[in-house]
């Protein structure tokens, strides 16, 4: 019986593995640039792994967000205003996360970006931004950069066809502190839970190593990128090791991060601002009179939308022209630049583009022939100079290129982002460590708190592994501080203060002052408990002050008994456990809210006499949670959850006015399709003559001329349901139209199947007098009945209709006809269903079947009857020692096959 049950529970897991999920989890690659969406979804009759395309039918998606005239714009109908309202169009949000007002203010002035924007409560940028009421609001960086992601999470939604809200977000290697907890801020403004932010050069080696078998042999591998705002070397190690899976002994790759340097100033923008500047001096040379085009931000956002064109063209041929209508003062500039003249200009960009690899390397002690490959990422790493620059550098005729330049990250981000979720699991396993970009430090503040190496440790080394738990335990009685900060050496661009978070713990004080007049075994120490997360964000998770005291208490003696005997133990005694001063002991919660932690080491025994008690010193140790507050200031100070929510609420009524927006352009575009086409349709088609009258199609078109002019006067600013009613109202008159003529063509189609069906059901039944005699003649006969009435039907309705005018409501459909011949087709297969019955036996065997039947019964019992039955009669029963029965419990072999 035991053993059914386990099959059966087997079979349940296996059916229930079975079913498909409709799980699915997304990556999203946030560049400075651009937006790359992966979806991982298990739906049935997708792709597991696979791009999110937009609204353009495109694989990435420009990261802007645009409000003109009270409207949000996302994406690509935000870059198609770009150079009409460049003060419009919010671009490179990722690079001011963190950042000051000053340092914010110096990047748009260089990029020539004409953003209304204000210094906030933090000492962060705010944009200034008018809504469709005139009403000017202010919007942080991370309140815009959640509208760019909570598109990045819509079109995830659109591809899959189901609700993603998990996403893993890849961030560059260089992002500190506040900047990965701005993006994780962000995101939740978004409704996306960030199951990890993802290093980028991570996520392009998840990409790389998952097809790949290691267990030949380990590698070093370098992913060199250069994106549009910044360039990074990694230095990953992949190699295998074995691990035992259901029994057997597996090879599981995995890689570990050994290095990351970057310049988070050199991208391909930096080649372009060249061009820029180049382009900009030859335009004022043209038109003189001191006419100076950096002064105009739509001549300037011109200029750099075709200077973008420009350099792509370079990278495949040595010359490209460069076109801007009407850049500046209706003044058109052409002008052209050879490839020379572009790495000319870009001279001092190419040995920069070196320093990262050179550092990793430096910084390993490897050399250049002990890298198996250097993979190329990135879009700027298509220029040719760069390319030429990396192949001088390392000795190489060829560099590798087996990554998608611009998904290698965000496909390998969705195996990381498969990984973490719950509902999804991968075939192949690469095991990733990565770590800290940055070494980080604690030190700690307060009354009478000395300055030295105990105030001040180091927390996190760099590149410590993630995510990860410290603990550190200070001797203290008072109140104190807590700061986070960076190692000196090494700060996050734009980092003036080491400093990136502060907490203020307190409760110590007041724990000190109650257990002071108790007899402290130890000094009072309070323990500090810090963690690491996945994304790479270091926070203050708990404190606590540990008090410990000994004290004489009154105990049970033990009592001697021949069934204990022991050595006489002295009236005191001191009894220490260590147990109780750990974390992991267990603890009880007393009245005063605090954990109590006891020794006992007392055994009761048999007792044989009167109790006698004697005095023992325990060792209690009192855990007091003590409360942090943080009292981070400055850009990197986190949102309030008054802020957030606010923040959150006007996302929220963004989002509804864009959806009525869609819905709205939706509407009007099919209102404007069916009159386009419904006119189309009456003016060319002379098979609505047959199915009209003149003036009734006169009449409709004078109505769908009525709509149309109120579509493109007063209907211009019309509601979605307003443009629903008037297509509801033409809908009503043309509907009956199209109606009679699509049965114009689709009923004689069905009238022909009709009729040729009963000469195809004679041949059939012609079949079944040769190949199925048994069917029952009522029921053949039946069927014959129910075609010879069909065809009587449809003569019938051919006369009427032949009689009707075509203008009239037919008076029998193609839906009708279609309908009967299904019936009948239906009943001809039930018949056909019909099995052949089985033999029936003769006489002979009948009575010889009887006889042997009547000897059976009056031999004797089979001896395994005999086995089976009990003196009582009753079979199927066994006796077990105490006199009950118990079922005998012996499954057939056809239930065992079935299992």
């Amino acid at each position: 019986m035991r053993l059914l049950r386990l099959w059966l529970l087997l079979l349940i897991m296996i059916v229930l593995n079975s079913i498909p999920s409709e799980s699915a989890v997304s990556s999203i690659d946030l560049g400075s640039d651009w937006l790359k969406v992966a979806v991982v979804n298990l739906k049935p009759g997708q792709t597991p792994i696979s791009i999110a395309i937009n609204e353009m039918s495109k694989r990435k998606t420009p990261a802007l967000v645009a409000f003109q005239s009270g409207t949000r714009l996302l994406g690509e109908e935000a870059a198609g205003i770009t150079a009409r309202y460049p003060d419009k169009v919010y671009s490179h949000l990722r690079d001011m996360l963190g950042k000051t007002y000053d340092q914010v203010k110096e990047f748009l002035d260089a990029m020539y970006l004409p953003f209304d924007v204000v210094e906030d409560s933090r000492g962060a940028v705010a944009f200034r931004i008018e809504d469709e009421s005139g009403n000017v609001g202010l919007y942080s960086v991370e309140e815009l950069l959640g509208m760019i992601l909570g598109f990045a999470g819509d079109l995830a939604e659109f591809h899959s066809k189901v609700v993603v809200k998990d996403a893993v977000v890849s961030v560059p290697a260089y992002f500190g502190q506040a900047e990965r907890r701005a993006l994780v801020q962000a995101a939740q403004l978004a409704g996306i839970n960030v199951l990890a932010l993802i290093n980028e050069h991570s996520g392009a080696a998840l990409q790389y190593g998952i097809d790949k078998d290691f267990s030949n042999g380990s590698r070093y591998v370098v992913f060199y990128d250069m994106g549009a705002s910044s360039t990074y070397a990694a230095l990953v190690y992949f190699s295998a090791y074995n691990a035992k899976e259901f029994g057997k002994t597996v090879s599981v790759n995995q890689f570990q991060v050994k290095d990351v340097r970057w310049d988070p100033e050199l991208g391909g923008r930096s080649m372009e601002s060249r061009l820029v500047e180049f382009f900009a001096d030859e335009f004022n040379k043209q038109v003189g009179s001191g006419i100076d085009v950096r002064k105009s931000p739509k001549a300037m956002a011109k200029l750099k939308k075709q200077v973008k064109r420009t350099k792509e063209i370079l990278s495949a041929n040595t010359m490209a022209p460069i076109s801007v209508e009407s850049l500046y003062d209706d003044r058109d500039f052409r002008s052209s630049i050879t490839r020379e003249k572009f790495e000319e200009l870009c001279g001092d960009l190419w040995d920069r583009s070196l320093v990262p690899i050179k550092e990793v390397l430096k910084y390993s002690g490897l050399k250049v022939d002990e890298i198996y490959a250097v993979e190329l990422i990135g879009g700027a790493t298509r220029v040719p100079k760069l390319q030429a620059k990396l192949q001088e550098f390392l000795g190489k005729n060829e560099l590798d290129k087996h990554l998608d330049a611009d998904e290698a990250i965000v496909l390998g981000s969705s195996l990381h982002a498969a990984n973490l979720s719950d509902g999804i699991k991968l075939n192949r396993k690469l095991g990733m460590v990565d770590g800290s970009s940055y070494g980080l430090v604690v030190e700690l503040d307060g009354s009478d708190l000395q300055k030295d190496e105990s105030t001040r440790q180091l927390l996190v080394p760099r590149m410590k592994k993630l995510p990860s738990k410290m603990f550190r335990s200070i001797i203290h009685k008072k109140d104190f501080e807590v700061s986070l900060a960076y190692e000196s050496d090494l700060l996050p661009p734009s980092v003036t203060s080491p400093i990136f978070a502060q907490y203020a713990v307190s409760g110590l004080t007041d724990a000190s002052e109650k257990y002071s007049s108790r007899n402290l075994s130890s000094p009072i120490k309070a323990n500090l408990h810090f963690s690491l997360s996945k994304s790479g964000i270091l926070s203050l998770d708990r404190a606590d002050a540990v008090i410990e005291i000994s004290e004489w208490v009154e105990v049970p003696k033990k009592n001697l008994t021949v069934e204990n005997t022991t050595t006489t133990s002295p009236n005191l005694t001191l009894e220490s456990d260590t147990k109780n001063t750990t974390e992991e002991s267990d603890v009880n919660l007393n009245s005063d809210g605090v954990t109590d932690n006891s020794s006992n080491n007392n055994v009761e025994g048999p007792s044989t006499t009167e109790p006698v008690t004697e005095k023992k010193l325990k060792k209690r140790t009192f855990r007091v949670p003590l409360k942090i507050v943080e009292k981070t200031v400055g850009p990197g100070m986190p949102l309030s959850k008054e802020y957030l929510a606010e923040a959150k609420r006007k996302l929220e009524e963004l989002n509804k006015k864009d959806a009525e927006r869609r819905r709205t352009a939706e509407l009007k575009n099919n209102l404007e399709g069916y009159i386009y086409s419904t006119k189309e349709k009456l003016e060319t088609s002379e098979e609505f003559e047959k199915i009209s009258t003149a003036d009734e199609r006169k009449s409709f078109i004078e109505k769908l001329d009525e709509v149309q002019e109120w579509l493109y006067t007063d209907g211009e600013d019309a509601t979605a349901k307003e443009f629903e009613e008037r297509l509801d109202s033409l809908k009503a008159i043309g509907d009956p139209i199209f109606f009679r003529y699509k049965e114009l063509s689709a009923r004689p189609t069905a009238i022909e199947l009709a009729r040729k069906y009963p000469g195809e059901l004679q041949q059939i039944v012609k079949g079944w007098e040769t190949k199925k005699p048994w069917l029952p003649k009522d029921r053949v006969d039946e069927v014959m009945g129910d075609a010879d009435k069909l065809k009587s039907w449809l003569d019938k309705k051919e006369a009427e209709q032949k009689k009707a005018s075509g203008f009239s409501t037919p008076v029998f459909t193609s839906e009708e006809v279609y309908l009967k011949v299904f019936s009948l087709q239906e009943k001809v297969a039930s018949v056909n269903r019909i099995p052949k019955p089985k033999p029936k036996k003769n006489e002979s065997e009948t009575s010889s079947d009887k006889t042997s039947s009547a000897d059976s019964t009056s031999g004797e019992t089979p001896e395994k009857e005999k086995q089976t039955t009990d003196s009582n009669g009753s079979a199927d029963e066994k006796i077990n020692p105490d006199g009950s029965t118990v079922e005998d419990v012996n499954p057939e072999p056809e239930a065992r096959d079935e299992l």
